[in-house]
């Protein structure tokens, strides 16, 4: 099945949707994206521009969202 076939199954499934074919990253078979994402995740790192939590930003992090979670809300 071409991606065109699986863009009008897609389309005829959901009529109410607008038609619009997939473009760009959204068009791509999920294991390309992973493989192009993991790429970008490397070479944040080695460029030294990704965000690594230290074991404090995390705690500080859950104590937080935790604050904020009162004894109604559901998880």
């Amino acid at each position: 099945m071409t991606l065109q076939d699986q863009n009008t199954a897609r389309n005829e499934k959901d009529s109410s949707a607008p038609r619009r074919s997939l473009r760009g990253f959204a068009a791509m078979d999920p294991k390309r994206q992973r493989e192009i994402a993991s790429l970008g995740g490397r070479a944040a790192h080695q460029s030294g521009h990704a965000h690594e939590f230290t074991s404090e930003e995390a705690r500080a992090a859950g104590r937080k969202r935790h604050a904020r979670s009162g004894p109604t809300e559901q998880r």
